[in-house]
């Protein structure tokens, strides 16, 4: 009972739209009918400034990283701890409270590689800021960080459901990151520090 009260209470978090609730308070278009008309920070950073994209960005992680933690402080086993992670991941991405319209899922992902361990959230982040600061494109490095986070799952915590549950987040990130890999490959995704651009959502 208290393991599905978890994965519950996990999707439920997940599903404050981190964007949306934001640009609410902040008198600021719906980030879903604005700009690349997806609700994460970098739609944010686009119609509302740094300060309302940094606040989004910690919310979107603090949704990942909570219940996850409290999970883990709890001592669940690595499968449930996966699975709150994932639900949280499920929540961000399809909001119940906002019809079912939710962002990438990046930060939301990294804050549940940070509650799971902060050695893999670390690693994740600092390759992420690797790739940005090198490629100036948000998306991309956001893919390679992604794409190789099962791989240091597997490096810190090799617990089966823990590798499974990251590889399968990651294969949604990348899905849900389809037009930007397209404009990756046409050559036309936004730079990181172009706001106009097509760059990758959180």
């Amino acid at each position: 009972m208290t393991d599905a009260v978890l994965i519950l209470a996990a999707y439920l978090l997940g599903s404050l739209s981190s964007a949306i609730i934001v640009c609410r308070l902040m008198g600021l278009p719906d980030p879903r009918t604005q700009g690349s008309n997806n609700p994460g920070a970098t739609n944010v950073l686009r119609i509302g400034g740094k300060k309302a994209a940094a606040i989004t960005l910690l919310g979107d992680s603090l949704k990942g990283f909570v219940p996850v933690l409290a999970a883990k402080l709890i001592g669940v086993s690595p499968l449930v701890l996966a699975a709150v992670a994932m639900a949280a991941f499920l929540g961000h991405l399809y909001p119940l409270f906002f019809r079912f319209e939710g962002g990438k899922g990046v930060a939301t992902a990294l804050g549940t590689q940070f509650g799971i361990h902060w050695q893999i959230g670390g690693l994740v982040a600092a390759l992420w800021l690797l790739m940005a600061k090198g490629l100036n494109i948000s998306s991309l490095a956001a893919l390679v960080s992604m794409a190789l986070a099962p791989v240091i799952v597997w490096l810190i915590w090799p617990a089966p459901e823990l590798i499974l549950m990251q590889v399968a987040m990651s294969v949604i990130l990348f899905w849900r990151h389809r037009s930007n890999i397209r404009n990756l490959l046409s050559g036309s995704e936004g730079k990181i520090k172009n706001e106009q651009g097509p760059d990758a959502e959180n």
